[in-house]
């Protein structure tokens, strides 16, 4: 008997959904996803968002003033304004405060390094919602909208 790998992985993939949802309804998530439907759509638009869209080419970061103000520093810059002492206080800051401070510099790293991702996402994903508003918007607004609706069954006023 011959398996269909992508039926297969299909159904995987239905099936894990299916746990996470209920999963969530358990947790008290939103009420809206006790409609498979509606679920389906939400993790379609949050899935798309995530694995389709290279994240160096998002939209938001651009109305931000500079990568700068909302990129996180993640390295450790030592300098000193003192213009006699200033090398000789660097170079003790180097011998003795980074040793001293490196495990938290790198707890701190891990956490820098996700909480960039989460905000990473989270751009993508305000950008993919932003992208099916504007779809929807275009075709409320187009004169051929009102027959797509009624061909899909709805009424065609908003």
């Amino acid at each position: 008997m011959a398996v269909e790998v992508d039926d297969l992985m299909r159904e995987i993939e239905d099936d894990v959904r299916r746990m996470r949802r209920k999963r969530l309804l358990a947790r008290g998530g939103a009420d809206d996803y006790r409609d498979p439907a509606i679920y389906a759509g939400v993790d379609q638009i949050l899935r798309r968002a995530i694995d389709a869209r290279d994240h160096d080419a998002l939209l938001l970061p651009d109305f931000l003033t500079s990568e700068a103000e909302w990129d996180l520093a993640l390295h450790l810059k030592y300098a000193s304004h003192r213009p006699i002492i200033g090398a000789a206080l660097v170079a003790v800051k180097r011998r003795l405060l980074l040793p001293m401070m490196r495990w938290l510099y790198e707890y701190s790293l891990e956490n820098f390094r996700k909480q960039r991702r989460i905000n990473t996402v989270l751009f993508a994903c305000i950008e993919e919602l932003a992208i099916e508003n504007a779809r929807l918007r275009r075709a409320m607004l187009s004169p051929s909208s009102d027959h797509a609706l009624r061909a899909e069954g709805g009424s065609g006023t908003q």
